[in-house]
């Protein structure tokens, strides 16, 4: 029997770990390109997702299980597609693949990370701590497999890590490898990337040190994050008893995100819910334009957020967003529409829903692909070349893994056909 093509899938979020496992699992092989250390995407950064508002650990763990039991699965980690070239049936791939320093003798005891005299800022956390040079992205990383940052490791840096490993799992003679596949289908499932809220001049993301952005307060809620799950404000640690919530931060604005980014009214009225639980005396305020909720779950979970006396929903855009220097609260200035006033008030942290850019811009590789201006992924793309999820149109984890496993038979067709 000849070699049998597989199917390349450039991105190992969650819609790429599904679209991968759901064709190799179908009988035919797939790789995954991931360009992080390790695999699960955003979804790996969040405290809860829903639907039944359970840890990312609890569908990523499942997924990880079948890319352990299914040989038909090769990933890459840390590496990118420099070149594709080719058709349908008959694509040539050109992947750069970087060193990750540490090789698979690593057990993940930690050694490394203890004896390393050097730190990096934590870009899992959204720089809001450090880890070492040597480090585990996060605590149930997959591949479980410490990383070592040579930008932040100078050369007296790396005798401790080698003396402390008893593994000879650290290796600083690796080099970035450049491999070829040839495939017949590319699922393109790179996912999504948070819009740079320190555009929006007016809420003063980036010059307020208590002003953050949705992702970061996922991270700051998780168990696993910056804070050990505590929610607390980055300028002091104080606990956080009065927090606004800031909706559309550069969605649905022609000077930023023309379009809805459509899961940020549901992610705000989710960490309204992280701060009632941890803080019961707590007071919410969502500043919103329109609350998007489709589904009857959604609405029924907006139904009982706007049950909590403790939540106030305003609907109107905030003018401007300032800091007391002395106490640094954060100051919001807003229209309040059903009420007819503007409104001043006082919180001691302001979470800024930011909007969901396709990470396509960001593609060295797919130039034949048709983009819409903002760049989503048409649909009348090249044949043989898929998009799934947030690539298309900006989508929840739901839909994401649902779209995935329909980017899976159309993969399966081309290798068919």
């Amino acid at each position: 029997m000849s070699e049998q093509k597989g199917v390349l899938v450039i991105g190992g979020g969650m819609s790429g770990l599904t679209t991968a496992i759901e064709i190799a699992e179908a009988g035919y092989n797939a790789f995954i390109v991931e360009r992080n250390p390790y695999l699960g995407g955003r979804v790996a950064q969040l405290n809860k997702y829903f639907w039944k508002l359970c840890p990312p650990t609890c569908g990523l763990e499942i997924q990880f299980k079948r890319i352990r039991n299914n040989d038909r699965i090769k990933l890459f980690t840390l590496a990118e597609v420099e070149d594709i070239k080719g058709e349908e049936g008959n694509f040539d791939v050109t992947i750069k693949v970087k060193p990750r320093y540490v090789n698979d003798k690593c057990v993940g005891c930690d050694a490394c990370a203890q004896a390393c005299p050097s730190y990096r800022d934590n870009e899992f956390n959204y720089g809001m701590n450090k880890t070492k040079a040597a480090y585990l992205p996060f605590d149930q990383a997959f591949p479980f497999q410490y990383v070592v940052d040579t930008q932040h490791c100078p050369e007296d840096c790396k005798k401790p890590c080698l003396d402390a490993c008893k593994y000879d799992a650290i290796d600083f003679n690796m080099k970035t490898d450049a491999l070829n596949l040839n495939v017949g289908a590319i699922v393109m499932a790179t996912g999504w990337n948070l819009y740079d809220a320190k555009k929006i001049d007016n809420l003063s993301f980036g010059n307020i040190q208590n002003v953050i952005t949705n992702m970061m307060m996922e991270r700051i809620s998780a168990p696993n994050g910056p804070t050990n799950g505590k929610i607390i404000r980055p300028s002091d640690g104080k606990e956080v008893k009065k927090i606004a919530f800031v909706q559309c931060a550069g969605s649905r604005d022609d000077n930023h995100l023309p379009y809805c980014s459509y899961i940020c009214c549901l992610a705000s009225l989710k960490q309204a819910t992280y701060v009632r639980e941890q803080y019961p005396e707590s007071k919410v305020q969502i500043f919103y334009i329109d609350l998007r909720t489709p589904g009857l779950y959604e609405n029924r979970f907006l139904s009982k957020i706007k049950a909590d006396t403790n939540v106030t929903l305003t609907k109107g855009k905030v003018a401007k967003v300032s800091e007391d220097s002395e106490t640094k609260d954060v100051i919001i200035e807003a229209e309040d529409v059903q009420g007819g006033r503007k409104i001043k008030e006082r919180f001691d942290m302001v979470v800024l829903a930011a909007g969901m850019v396709p990470s396509t811009k960001d593609s060295k590789a797919l130039k034949d692909v048709s983009y819409t201006p903002e760049g989503f992924v048409d649909t009348s793309t090249k044949k043989g070349v898929y998009a799934v999820g947030t690539l298309k149109s900006p989508v929840d984890v739901a839909m994401s893994v649902r779209d995935a496993t329909g980017a899976a038979l159309k993969g399966i067709q081309s290798l068919k056909r």
